[in-house]
């Protein structure tokens, strides 16, 4: 089967023992069905064989949810910890909720279509828009020489061009918009603007920065003195790579943006689909050249965001602001799902270099690692995402000697970027890699070597915080009683033992995640809240809604404090002219400030109706809503919530969980399903139930998807070629497992938050690697029915192509990789 090298489709090696593959599954199959006079076949078949002849067939979900019930005494009005409907479900599911370009078309509005680099790394020659202006409906063109303020910007600091002027550093920069009539026009007449490129050499992977040291300056480093020591004088040692890939966001509502000039004194209305208003309005005010007083910005509801509405929605906003403030029109640019996928960048892919010294029985003495993240062609959020990862990389385990050097790799792709779990994903990766490792070589389970080595109260953490309330082995005992986990383990290992060609695997991963951010001017909250005559209330909090229930459990907030019915309460948007300088929506903290500002908000409108409540007990809220306002009561108020305890602290608090999952792989084919699996997490004591439980099962899926499914590949010219469903992959229901059960932890309470909660919209997501681990004890499974038993490297994500060809056997034996021509390049790389 001669393939070359640079076959269109890539995964060469791959196609090509999927073929034997698929004829010795054929012949098992017309071998099987054969009548005994029939049979010609000299050779018996050993019924170990014969599950190879199976599909993975999809069966109903079996699935529990069990968590504790509110208070026996709370009074039917307080909507606080019962598992309400999330508030715009019902909205959502007809198809009623209004996101931005639902939003009806304004008088004289305007298109916007994006010129975009089609270089990874040039200098730009020539710009000619004569054809691009001739073209049906086109209004006019926007670029660089338009901007009245900066044309830079950036989420920490602004190292990129609103508009390329002189060079572009990756595929998809923005070089100018073209305005038109309608979307279809602008879009068209955007591509066919005459750009002349010099090319420059271009650096895409991890491995080429490495080599070239192209390297963002970072200098956060835990270092160690005598780690080499540390590590030699240890029982065993093991030293090796890892890698990750990255992530698509992939939010079902693209990048989009309305911008409305209002015409005077530089006034604009911004409708945005993004995380951070504050980070929208700041960019747009710097590049616009006015104030922020003049700019309003407001978010209804995002349709997902998962931390790529963070930073990179700036791309979009402001290339509307400013062809809004020059065409003196309202402005709407909305992505298509290509495009988006193509600029706005991903989680970052990192590379891991790791030496690890430990003792007989699994425990780790000393651990040095390299870690090496591909941040793209700007620094946007990366030296954020890599110090969560320097954070997380110990998840919940003790590791008394840790030395970290991190770098953050400087390339020419589209800038990457924040997405759930910030770093933490990466770092946990790491630390679960080394552990399964060390279980191999130590000849333990994986289950023992991370019970010996899990972290307990007063440890001290590499960053230097001592471990307080640690419930890491809490939730993993009761996932272990839940899961029935033992003998699950004696049920594969005997499923194994009869099935050569199918193996199943079964791995538990616990987990401790810091909630909090580390820069104390981000610990702050707002809200707003006001009380009309009639005894509705409407809320506003420094918080966007993007799905994850976030106004639900503020209203439940406010509920609870005012003593309300939860149908009395309303939250239009999330707009900075009510809550002004609002942290963004991020890092499973927005409950966490927004909450207790509210509550502020809440409790000081509270103490001024009491006396009316008082003076009328048998009354209505509504009766002493008006008598108060008859009273001339102030019936609105601000909250602000600021930290206490940041100060000197990495995180406010760690919220634990921990999976169990079983797998079933395909060893022919690389193909997996997930049979069941367990999660138990310390949700504190929970707003709401329901909201949190559907929190751990999309964040669970999600996760199993960045470390099993989901994966980016370029061209060698740096265009990203999966830029779309059709062949970028997330889980569908057939991936969700047939068994999903998930537990709350009972009567945990956590003094460092909103009434005892935790944050829980990124831990979740960690635990989807229990997936992946699983599939990995399946593979030592099936290399040890070839009779391979060492350590193997196995990087994420475990696509079925990876699945397959690490289970080494007799048929990618015979597999021959492709001969490379001269200067002949692979038809797709990773970065």
């Amino acid at each position: 089967m001669p393939l070359a090298f640079s076959t269109p489709g890539g995964m060469v090696e791959y196609r090509k023992a999927l073929v034997c593959s698929f004829f010795f599954k054929f012949y098992l199959t017309v071998t099987s069905q054969l009548l005994p006079s029939e049979n010609f076949i000299e050779t018996e078949i050993s019924p170990s064989y014969l599950s190879a002849t199976s599909v993975f067939k999809k069966d109903p979900t079996r699935s529990i949810q069990v968590f504790e019930k509110p208070d026996f005494n709370q009074v039917d009005d307080d909507a606080l910890r019962r598992p309400m409907v999330h508030t715009s479900a019902l909205k959502q599911t007809t198809g009623e909720a209004i996101y931005c370009d639902d939003m009806p078309t304004f008088s004289d509005e305007l298109f916007a279509g994006l010129v975009l680099s089609q270089r990874a790394h040039a200098i730009i020659e020539s710009i000619d828009y004569k054809d691009a202006l001739a073209m049906p409906g086109v209004h006019s063109h926007v670029t660089a020489e338009n901007i009245k303020g900066f044309n830079l910007y950036g989420a920490i600091q602004p190292d990129e061009e609103v508009f390329a002027t002189k060079k572009v550093t990756c595929v998809g920069q923005l070089i100018g918009v073209i305005l038109a009539d309608t979307k279809e026009h602008a879009n068209k007449a955007a591509k066919v603007v005459h750009i002349v490129y010099k090319e420059l050499p271009a650096i895409l992977t991890i491995e080429e920065a490495i080599q070239n040291d192209s390297f963002f300056p970072y200098d956060n480093r835990y270092e160690v003195e005598g780690i080499e020591q540390e590590i030699e004088r240890s029982d065993r040692l093991l030293e090796g790579d890892a890698r990750i890939g990255g992530q698509e966001h992939f939010y079902l509502e693209p990048q989009s943006c309305i911008a409305l000039p209002k015409l005077e004194s530089g006034e604009m209305e911004i409708f945005v689909s993004s995380q951070g208003p504050l980070i929208i309005q700041e960019s747009v005010c710097r590049v616009l050249g006015v104030p922020h007083n003049r700019v309003v910005v407001r978010v209804k509801r995002l349709g997902g965001g998962f931390g790529g509405k963070e930073s990179r929605a700036a791309i979009v906003a402001l290339a509307t602001a400013v062809a809004a403030q020059n065409s003196k029109k309202p402005v709407r640019c909305v992505l298509d799902r290509d495009v988006d996928m193509s600029i706005t960048g991903t989680r970052h892919p990192y590379l891991f270099k790791y030496k690890v010294g430990f003792s007989n029985n699994g425990i780790i003495n000393a651990l040095r690692l390299r870690m090496y993240s591909n941040c793209g062609n700007s620094l946007d959020l990366s030296p954020g995402v890599m110090a969560r990862s320097l954070l997380t990389c110990n998840s919940c385990y003790r590791i008394p000697h840790l030395d970290i050097s991190p770098y953050l790799c400087k390339t020419n792709i589209p800038s990457n970027t924040a997405f759930r779990g910030f770093g933490s994903p990466q770092g946990i990766f790491v630390i679960e890699t080394i552990l399964t490792e060390i279980a191999i070589n130590c000849g333990i389970t994986q289950l023992q070597v991370r019970e010996v080595n899990m972290h307990e109260d007063g440890d001290t953490t590499h960053y230097g915080d001592v471990i307080e309330e640690s419930r890491a082995r809490a939730v993993l005992n009761e996932v272990i009683e839940r899961s029935n986990f033992h003998n699950r383990k004696i049920d594969v290992e005997s499923y194994n033992r009869e099935n050569r060609w199918k193996k199943r695997g079964i791995s538990i991963i616990p987990l401790g995640y810091p909630v909090g951010y580390p820069i104390k001017f981000m610990n702050q909250g707002g809200a707003l809240v006001m009380i009309y005559t009639d005894g509705s209330i409407l809320l506003s909090h420094g918080g966007v809604e993007m799905g994850q229930g976030l106004h639900t459990k503020m209203t439940q907030i406010c509920s609870h404090v005012l003593g309300v019915p939860a149908d009395k309460i309303y939250m239009i948007e999330t707009n900075t002219s009510n809550v002004p300088n609002a942290t963004q929506t991020a890092a499973s903290y927005s409950t966490d400030l927004n909450g207790a500002a509210l509550a502020n908000a809440c409790e000081k409108l509270r103490d001024r109706i009491k006396p009316y409540q008082e003076a009328n007990p048998k009354g209505k809220w509504e009766d002493w809503v008006k008598a108060a306002y008859l009273d001339r009561v102030n019936l609105s108020a601000n909250g602000f919530y600021s930290c206490p305890a940041c100060d000197n602290k990495s995180y406010m608090y760690l919220t634990y969980g921990a999976a169990a999952s079983e797998v079933e792989i395909d060893t022919l084919t690389g193909d997996f399903h997930v049979l069941r699996t367990d999660i138990v997490m310390d949700v504190g004591r929970s707003l709401n139930p329901a909201v949190d439980i559907g929190q751990i099962e999309g964040g669970f899926i999600q996760g199993m998807g960045l470390y099993t499914l989901e994966e980016h590949v370029f061209s060698p010219n740096g265009y990203l070629l999966t830029r779309g469903p059709g062949t970028y992959k997330i889980p569908s229901s057939t991936d969700i497992p047939n068994e999903f059960y998930v537990y709350l932890l009972p009567k945990v309470p956590n003094k460092n938050a909103i009434y005892s909660s935790k944050g829980i919209g990124e831990p979740p997501l960690l635990l989807g690697s229990s997936v992946f681990f699983a599939i990995k004890d399946a593979i030592i499974a099936a290399r040890q029915d070839a009779g391979i038993s060492n350590i193997f490297r196995f990087d994420s994500p475990a696509t079925c192509e990876r699945i397959r060809m690490t289970c080494n056997d007799e048929i990618t034996a015979l597999i021959k990789p492709s001969t490379r021509k001269d200067d002949e390049k692979s038809w797709m790389i990773r970065v």
